[in-house]
């Protein structure tokens, strides 16, 4: 079994939620502006585009491309116009081009060959883009976009100076990877971002009918925005790469934008994308020479001797959390929502290392009660993983919570006989994860609580999984946005609890007895302790008699 699949066994009996739990608007959309503002500041994007008015004034273009107006939906059988959002690309006669489409399913290729072409990637009209989309009927739940081809749905999410659509271009940033590669889009923005100077010819691996090469000459001050749109949306998707997306294709096709800016006098620009370029490759240099992912016995630290019993419960919670969130803040949100499409723990490496540290603590913790050979002190030790959890739900870790609780819990531990007062203490504890209608105790208390807060993530997975095994790609062939924003959705919380962090002191003492939780039993061994302690079918009386001598 893979170690993202054992940690999502406390969650064996999910139960299927309604729909509508995912279609809900989220409530942080403050925080997404935010973090907007917050990247123009760090890559000086009201720098970089603070000379565009100075440049020389030239005649305005058409209020839309002439491409598009000469390529209005045909008419239909009664003579009126079909609806111009049944209309899709098809690929372009050049092969280039056509590769550098997202991919559609086989009926939205068939479809698409009645059509004629329209470019959607050259689109600037707000009103045009709508129609191409499919929107929400009255009365309906969910997102006001419910789908489109994989071009409008980018296009559309390049309009970020509009306030009512922060949520839809964070939806499609967030979700995009379960329909279109970062390369391949990458690809498509760099064809609508790229400026091109009067008279210099253009590079033919790109589309020549790009946003930005058509309108960036121009004094226009809306066509203006939307190159500066644009080419913000292409920062963001590069400063959101996962770390094993960063490949040297990647790293190619950004640096060749960044030199073909350069040559066409675009400095600013060229200056922000090298910056968010290698920011990237620090962070990526960064990963490699951190010893943090190493166990400390790896790194010549031995664990410290004595026992749980020498430190305060509180402290001790204090350090599981300050373990948990060292994991969990380097969990990149595109891990959680691909591994949860195609369980690859290789494209997910932070989120398998965080599951991974939850299944050891868990196995530590029931392997420190087993060993004991007294009963009065097995049953201390449990005590005290009681009293930490108590602490951990003051500090919203509700990931060690449910590590020590899973122990606690197990089978070979439950088995014993225990003290009734203890006994009903852990069953209070136990009623946090109690599954019935979908896990509601659980997720209303996520719902209250002030971050920072770190959560257990086997439940999003878990939801994740079933919108995407319970929700078509394409419907009608084009991409079903109303899937994306589920996830979206799902995703949106565990987003704004790595916003906040925990002011906790490192204790070093409590660190080196952990160890990592690399000291622990296998799950037969621990059977093996269980049916040794408890042999099956013998009263309570003769064990005791047994243990006492």
């Amino acid at each position: 079994m893979s170690r993202l699949l054992a940690y999502m066994q406390l969650l064996e009996d999910y139960s299927e939620p309604q729909p509508s739990m995912f279609y809900q608007t989220p409530q942080n959309e403050h925080i997404y502006q935010q973090k907007n503002k917050l990247l123009m500041e760090v890559y000086g994007f009201s720098d970089s585009f603070s000379g565009v008015d100075s440049v020389q004034e030239l005649a305005p273009p058409p209020a839309l491309p002439p491409k598009q107006r000469q390529l209005e939906p045909p008419a239909g059988k009664d003579g009126h116009p079909r609806d111009p959002s049944a209309v899709s690309s098809v690929p372009g006669k050049d092969s280039r081009d056509s590769s550098e489409r997202a991919p559609k399913s086989p009926d939205a290729l068939e479809s698409a060959q009645s059509e004629e072409e329209v470019d959607e990637l050259s689109l600037i009209d707000h009103n045009e883009i709508m129609s191409r989309l499919t929107l929400k009927q009255e009365g309906d739940d969910g997102p006001d976009v419910r789908g489109g081809s994989g071009d409008i749905l980018l296009v559309h999410a390049t309009e970020t100076d509009r306030k009512d659509l922060v949520l839809y271009c964070e939806a499609f940033l967030t979700t995009y990877r379960t329909f279109i590669s970062p390369e391949e889009l990458i690809k498509k923005l760099h064809q609508s971002s790229t400026p091109t100077t009067p008279g210099r010819p253009r590079d033919s691996f790109f589309n020549p009918c790009s946003t930005y090469e058509k309108f960036s000459p121009f004094t226009d001050t809306f066509k203006k925005r939307v190159s500066k749109n644009t080419f913000f949306v292409l920062v963001r998707v590069v400063d959101e790469l996962c770390l094993v997306e960063l490949t040297e294709e990647i790293l190619k096709l950004l640096m060749e934008l960044v030199f073909r800016l350069v040559c066409n006098g675009e400095l600013s620009l060229a200056r922000v994308l090298r910056k968010n370029i290698l920011d990237k490759v620090d962070q990526k240099k960064l990963l490699r020479c951190a010893t943090s992912g190493q166990p400390l016995a790896a790194r010549g630290v031995a664990a410290r001797p004595g026992t749980l019993h020498d430190f305060h419960s509180h402290e001790i919670a204090e350090q599981l959390t300050l373990l948990d969130a060292e994991l969990f803040y380097k969990i990149e949100i595109p891990e959680v929502l691909l591994w949860a499409k195609e369980q690859n723990e290789e494209k997910s490496p932070n989120l398998t290392q965080f599951t991974e540290h939850f299944n050891n603590m868990s196995y530590w913790v029931r392997s420190i009660i087993m060993l004991q050979e007294k009963a009065q002190d097995r049953e201390r030790l449990l005590l005290k993983f009681i009293k930490i959890m108590k602490h951990l739900r003051k500090l919203n870790n509700f990931n060690s919570y449910l590590a020590i609780l899973s122990a606690l819990d197990s089978a070979p531990i439950r088995r014993l006989e225990w003290q009734k007062q203890t006994s009903e203490g852990l069953a209070e504890y136990c009623t946090l994860i109690d599954s019935s209608s979908s896990f509601r105790a659980y997720r209303a208390a996520l719902s209250e609580v002030e971050p920072p807060c770190i959560p257990y993530l086997g439940l999003i997975l878990q939801d994740l999984t079933f919108v995407h095994l319970g929700n078509p790609d394409y419907i009608d062939g084009k991409v079903n946005f109303s899937k994306r924003w589920q996830q979206f959705n799902i995703l949106d919380s565990m987003r704004c609890f790595q916003q906040a962090h925990y002011d906790i002191r490192r204790n070093d003492d409590i660190i080196n007895f952990f160890n990592d939780f690399s000291d622990h039993l296998a799950e037969e061994a621990l059977w093996e302790l269980s049916l040794k302690i408890k042999p099956r079918n013998i009263t309570r009386r003769k064990t005791d008699r047994e243990e006492k001598t």
